[in-house]
């Protein structure tokens, strides 16, 4: 039984998408016949040791009141530490820098193999969850982001928008395999589009507040929109005490306190009755480095059109690899909040639109985003490391 670590500065379970995702890899590896053991931070409220989904859980305790980049070295040493007291993994596999560099950069010395997950990168990413970081920094950061990918043995990310933003950091593409998001089917049934009579429609967002989501987008939006008819924004997603307080004030400014519920992360097995609820499915993401650059996959995608409601989302490569324009969901051209309000519009008047996307979308996503996909593919990349091909 092939003996493998996974490192993720991620909590888990959490509602992050992060923590499904990861999840989810466990599930497969260990099905796979693998010996898995996931090292992960603890905030404090979860068990140091545990085990989930067949895998052994060890979670390394932060202080909270340190800074991120504190967080995130303490977390890389511990990391190393544990390589060096327990040899014998044939492979490790990681999904950020802090560790990711050492685990690299030792992989002759303890005789293992590398595999980077790449979901995100923090030289792209922290500057929208900390404005006004040090650009000097930063670039540091990409340095060792650079570093760590040339010595990594395989690389796998999520969209081919990822794909094509490493390999131009001269890498070889040949290294570097997609696996997209899925969904698990057996959380997310199809249920019946609500009637749309007698009651505010519900438009729904999931997901982090994160200044790329493009949250400011929709809520400019929604005036025009109500001046058609009336409905509710359910936004439903954890966020940092600065972006809460950026969008309370734009809802205060546009005076559709009224009209937007914010409220925060929940579990994950809570989300498919939210959808089940909404009307409208939306993904306003933003038009900046991190979507259009770097690459994601969104999982909000993925889940609403599995539990078959109308999805409207921004026009951009990382969504046109989930989603057919106009056969699975309306694309509004990214940052307009004018096309965005039109194609809600006309989602809210047209029933039999709405039915048509929904039901495409469910069996696109049944046909080729499930995590059982995304499982087999990351088990063939395992045999390939283990094999040395």
């Amino acid at each position: 039984m092939p003996n493998l670590l996974y490192t993720a500065f991620d909590i888990v379970p959490s509602p992050k998408g992060a923590s499904t995702h990861i999840l989810h890899n466990l599930r497969g590896l260990v099905n796979g016949g693998h010996s898995v053991h996931l090292i992960t931070p603890n905030d404090g409220l979860l068990p140091p040791e545990d085990t989930i989904e067949g895998a052994r859980i060890t979670r390394i305790p932060q202080d909270l009141s340190d800074n991120f980049l504190a967080r995130a070295v303490h977390f890389g040493k511990s990391v190393v530490a544990h390589l060096a007291i327990h040899p014998g993994y044939e492979i490790v596999h990681f999904r950020n820098i802090w560790d990711g560099f050492q685990i690299a950069g030792n992989k002759m010395k303890f005789g293992y193999k590398t595999l980077f997950e790449v979901n995100g990168l923090p030289s792209i990413e922290l500057k929208y969850h900390y404005p006004g970081m040090d650009s000097e920094l930063l670039a540091k950061i990409k340095e060792q982001e650079i570093a760590t990918l040339h010595l990594a043995d395989a690389i796998i990310c999520p969209s081919n928008v990822t794909r094509d933003y490493i390999a131009s950091l001269g890498l070889d593409r040949k290294r570097i395999t997609v696996i997209p998001n899925g969904v698990s089917l057996s959380d997310f049934s199809i249920t019946p589009l609500p009637s749309r009579e007698g009651r505010e429609p519900i438009l729904l967002y999931i997901g982090t507040l994160a200044d790329w989501q493009g949250l400011d987008i929709v809520i400019k939006a929604l005036p025009k929109i109500i001046e058609s008819r009336p409905v509710k924004l359910n936004i439903v997603g954890r966020g940092r005490s600065r972006q809460r307080k950026m969008l309370a004030k734009q809802i205060r400014k546009l005076g559709l306190e009224d009209h937007v519920i914010v409220q925060p992360a929940v579990p994950h097995h809570e989300i498919p009755e939210l959808i089940a609820k909404a009307d409208i499915c939306v993904a306003p993401l933003a038009l900046n480095d991190r979507n259009v650059t770097q690459g994601a996959c969104p999982i909000k995608v993925l889940e609403y059109m599995a539990a078959g409601r109308p999805l409207l989302a921004s026009n951009m490569p990382i969504v046109r690899e989930l989603v057919r324009e106009d056969v699975d969901g309306l694309l509004f051209s990214p940052n307009d909040p004018d096309d965005l309000s039109r194609q809600a519009v006309q989602l809210l008047k047209d029933m039999e639109l709405s039915k048509r996307l929904a039901e495409s979308a469910a069996a696109h996503v049944r046909e080729k985003f499930t995590w059982h996909e995304s499982q087999k593919k990351l088990g063939k990349v395992y045999e390939r490391l283990l094999i040395g091909d």
